[in-house]
């Protein structure tokens, strides 16, 4: 499974992006999807995740409200639509993709992508 994300870019506080992850390979490797983010110098975080047919979602508590993922599985891409940005959410973001059905908010997805920069700056 290849990742590729998009989408990034430099937005201005309480602005929105909308991140794409764009799949192809063997569709079982892509049950579950999810997205990361590693600030400067910290460690890769969860940020949201979600089921094969999209009836299961999480976030992280601190995205909750502010920010949507989907998924069109007919396109094998997956979106994150994120409002009421935040200078703490300035981050290089990633995509995952596992074969298994669970969606988990630790970094133990099997496929990566190659991440996408997001600066939310004034």
């Amino acid at each position: 499974v290849q990742l590729q994300a998009s989408g990034g870019g430099l937005v201005q506080p309480g602005g929105s992006l909308r991140l794409s992850c764009a799949a192809s390979g063997r569709s079982f490797g892509m049950n579950t999807m999810g997205w990361f983010r590693q600030p400067p110098g910290k460690e890769r975080d969860f940020v949201a995740g979600i089921s094969w047919s999209g009836s299961s979602t999480l976030y992280a508590d601190s995205v909750k409200g502010r920010f949507t993922i989907s998924r069109d599985n007919a396109k094998n891409t997956v979106y994150l639509q994120m409002n009421s940005l935040k200078p703490e959410d300035t981050a290089v973001y990633y995509c995952a993709a596992d074969p298994r059905f669970v969606v988990r908010t630790t970094p133990t997805y099997d496929y990566w992508g190659q991440g996408t920069q997001v600066t939310v700056s004034s």
